[in-house]
This record gives structure tokens, sequence and C-alpha cells, in this order.
């Protein structure tokens, strides 16, 4: 499987989250319980500016031998449903992400136990910034995500997850 197939922005959105949870030293080791899982998408606490907000999104995250495979299933704003998996690496490198319009690499690191962030570029140009938090209790994930789009729209987003 190619690690970064993801052609959905909101995949990616969930790095951010699942990236606080993991040691230092990267996936392979110490995966909090608390972030495997499904995750939904909590579309009365979210806001998605300037949208429109996807009908709905499941996230789910597995080990998969040392690193985590995450499932992403989406209902977009037109109904149009998407399902795709990935594997998830906190290195704070910049890795390919063939296939997304928006971005063409992205880097992504745990900067403590309940807070991580995402940065993507387009040809060495930043483009987006995501910060993702995780509660004190394991039950929600946030995700703030700044930048533009592929068609260059500006977007500034404020994911709200459940555990399920």
């Amino acid at each position: 499987m190619n690690r970064f197939t993801l052609k959905k922005t909101a995949l990616l959105f969930s790095v951010v989250i699942f990236a606080p949870t993991l040691p230092q030293a990267g996936l392979a080791q110490g995966v909090s319980p608390m972030l495997i899982g499904t995750w939904k998408l909590n579309l009365a606490k979210s806001t998605y500016s300037p949208g429109p907000a996807p009908r709905g999104r499941t996230l789910t995250f597995q080990r998969d031998g040392q690193d985590v495979k995450v499932t992403f299933e989406e209902i977009d704003a037109q109904g149009k449903s998407t399902k795709q998996d990935g594997l998830l690496f906190n290195d704070g490198k910049f890795h390919p992400a063939p296939g997304v319009p928006a971005y063409d690499a992205q880097a992504y690191k745990a900067v403590n136990d309940s807070a991580g962030w995402v940065i993507r570029t387009k040809a060495g140009k930043v483009v987006q910034t995501l910060i993702g938090e995780l509660s004190a209790d394991g039950k929600t994930q946030t995700i703030t995500t700044a930048g533009v789009t592929a068609d260059g729209r500006q977007i500034n987003d404020f994911s709200v997850y459940d555990k399920q």
C-alpha cells in the first residue's frame, strides 16, 4: 500500500489527532490505546469556513504491525461517499502525498501527549497547517486547519471528533 494514496484532505487532518499519542521515537512502540478505535465527526460542534461541511466522516485507527493504519470514510456535502486507507508516521519529516490536489507533501509530529501538528506543502511552499488536540479523558479530538484549497480558496476549519 502506498503510504500516502489518500486523496481527501480530511483523512490527513486525522494525522494531527493521531500523532500526539505516539512516542517521540516514532510509531513502532507505545501507541496510546485511547486513539485506537473509531471516531465520528461531530458536525454540531464543528465549523467549516467557508464550507461546505461534509455530511459525515468516520476515522478508524488500527495497529498494523509497527505502524498504524487509518481508514477514512466520508460523505461529502454533495452526498458522494469515499473510503480510503493509509499508514501514519510520527517523524516530523516531509513525505510525498501523491494524488492530493491541494498539496504534494506533508510532515507531522507530536508536540506532547495531547497535541500535534501537520504542515502541508505544494512545490515547497506551505499551503496548510493543522493543529490537533486530544481531550484529557480521551473521548474528544479537535483539529484546527488553516490554509488554502487546491483551487486557492482560504480555509479555516475546526473539526471535532467523538470516540465511539
